[in-house]
């Protein structure tokens, strides 16, 4: 079973954009800021793939600062995917800041030789905090366009939120490792209550 937790970050979003809203869980009933600073941020690059471990051991020396910037937009993409969970639109607001990051930090494209020929990928060399707006504002806007609304879910159990890609679409935990496992020994325990009242 694959670990829910990558070099001490969460994923289990099954989406980019969820899995760095996913940076700020609540941990034994408190918030957990996973991203406190720049060299958090290029350690969650590396966890989150979108860059290898060489260059990000260059910008975790270089990204020590605080990002506000980062943090506010995770905090207004919270807001928005908590209305569209409630069946409500986007605000439009947050879309012309979308659209406005897309335009600023645009994702791009390079051809890399592989063994098996060329290969198309997303070219991602950041530089500064401000440029992994590239990958996040780019994953947020496939959610928003791409995705079925009615699968973006918060857990039933935590803050967490996720892309129910199950077959059947029934998914309520962030995790079954998590959440869905505290559920399930919570009712095991309700019962055996229950059990020795009767």
């Amino acid at each position: 079973m694959q670990s829910d937790w990558r070099d001490g970050f969460l994923f289990v979003g099954n989406h980019l954009a969820l899995d760095f809203l996913n940076t700020r869980p609540v941990m034994d009933g408190q918030p957990m800021e996973l991203l406190p600073d720049g060299s958090a941020l290029a350690k969650w690059l590396v966890a989150a793939a979108l860059v290898t471990s060489a260059p990000a051991a260059r910008l975790v020396r270089k990204w020590s600062g605080p990002i506000p910037e980062i943090h506010e937009f995770r905090e207004r993409l919270r807001k928005v995917l908590i209305q569209l969970e409630k069946g409500e639109s986007s605000p439009t607001s947050f879309i012309s800041e979308l659209n406005r990051l897309l335009a600023h930090y645009p994702e791009t494209e390079q051809v890399v030789e592989k063994e098996s020929g060329l290969e198309l990928r997303k070219g991602f060399h950041p530089e500064v905090p401000m440029d992994v707006f590239a990958p996040l504002a780019a994953a947020t806007a496939r959610l928003l366009t791409g995705a079925d609304r009615r699968r973006i879910r918060q857990c039933h159990g935590c803050v967490v939120h996720f892309y129910d890609a199950s077959k059947r679409g029934t998914r309520v935990w962030c995790s079954m490792n998590l959440c869905g496992n505290r559920s399930k020994v919570a009712a095991h325990a309700a019962r055996q209550r229950a059990a020795r009242k009767a």
